[in-house]
């Protein structure tokens, strides 16, 4: 699906033809050949297009003549969630910067371009292409702190419910939240090298304005942050998966020792029952107290054998 939008009386407005300084928007469903006339139309390498839908490419830019390229990932919800999967993973947005135009194509729909479409940023024009581009990457910088603050959340849920039980459910969907950090660290490290290195060859041009200087730092900052929060949730989520292990170990070879315990105890009353079951004359055989006599040494010797125990600390 390939829409063109431009500011018109401070309101996104959705074209039927592209203008100059208009934003290009390329988002599913699309076909190959789709993007080969959008190529030619444009003049862009078709290569700027197929490396953007590739979900394992890396944040990098890139420029040939005069066409740029910057892939930057960024957080979306995993609708093919299974039970052990990731709640979150990280797709690449392709941002082409041509002279005329700014172009935009992902695989997946995106909340962070989403936002734009919803006129929910303010200050957006699309024909500023570098102050565009740096709002795509604050709006992104902030959709991962979002859903990092969702990812704690429901991570100090969880645990409040395995203090009660601690079944398999509950340490899956830990996994599951430990999958989307790993994905979460690994995208933020990526777009951190990617700022850094653009700022210093000033890709963007943008090193003669002040004002989008400051934001572009402000934004390398947000992205440190995003990525410290990413590596401290991993290890408490670390700590805390590993700590819960080591409970339900100890809980186990806990209710193994009881069990071990009980069965000595209930085998006082059998060993002294067995022997009055040989086929051998024994003692109180033909009294009719007998029975009385067994089950007397039966329970006074289990409740030997109990206090035994507890005065180890064994119970």
């Amino acid at each position: 699906m390939i829409r063109y939008y431009a500011k018109v009386d401070r309101k996104l407005k959705e074209l039927e033809e592209p203008q100059l300084g208009c934003w290009i928007n390329i988002s599913p469903p699309f076909s190959h050949e789709e993007l080969e006339e959008i190529a030619q139309q444009f003049d862009v390498p078709l290569d700027f297009f197929t490396d953007s839908l590739d979900i394992d490419e890396r944040s990098r830019y890139e420029r040939e003549d005069d066409v740029r390229l910057i892939v930057i990932n960024t957080p979306i919800l995993n609708e093919a969630e299974e039970e052990n999967d990731a709640i979150y993973v990280t797709v690449p947005i392709g941002i082409i910067l041509t002279i005329d135009h700014i172009i935009t194509i992902t695989a997946y729909g995106s909340p962070v371009l989403q936002l734009f479409l919803d006129g929910k940023v303010r200050n957006f024009d699309p024909s500023d292409e570098s102050a565009f581009v740096l709002q795509i990457m604050e709006q992104t910088v902030y959709r991962y702190l979002t859903c990092l603050k969702k990812l704690n959340l429901k991570r100090n849920l969880i645990e409040k419910e395995l203090y009660d039980s601690s079944r398999n459910k509950e340490l899956k969907q830990l996994l599951s939240i430990e999958k989307s950090l790993v994905y979460f660290v690994n995208s933020l490290s990526a777009n951190e090298l990617l700022k850094m290195k653009m700022k210093r060859t000033d890709f963007l041009n943008i090193r003669d304005d002040e004002d989008k200087s400051d934001l572009f730092e402000d934004i390398i900052i947000d992205n440190s942050q995003a990525l410290e929060m990413s590596n401290i949730y991993t290890n408490i989520l670390n700590g805390t998966m590993d700590a819960y292990g080591s409970i339900i170990s100890n809980n186990l070879n806990i209710t193994i020792r009881r069990l071990t315990l009980i069965t000595i105890i209930l085998m006082v009353p059998t060993l002294v029952a067995s022997f009055y079951g040989m086929n051998v004359p024994l003692p109180l055989e033909r009294e009719g107290y007998a029975i009385y006599v067994i089950i007397t040494v039966s329970i006074v010797g289990s409740l030997l054998v109990t206090w035994y125990f507890q005065r180890k600390r064994l119970f």
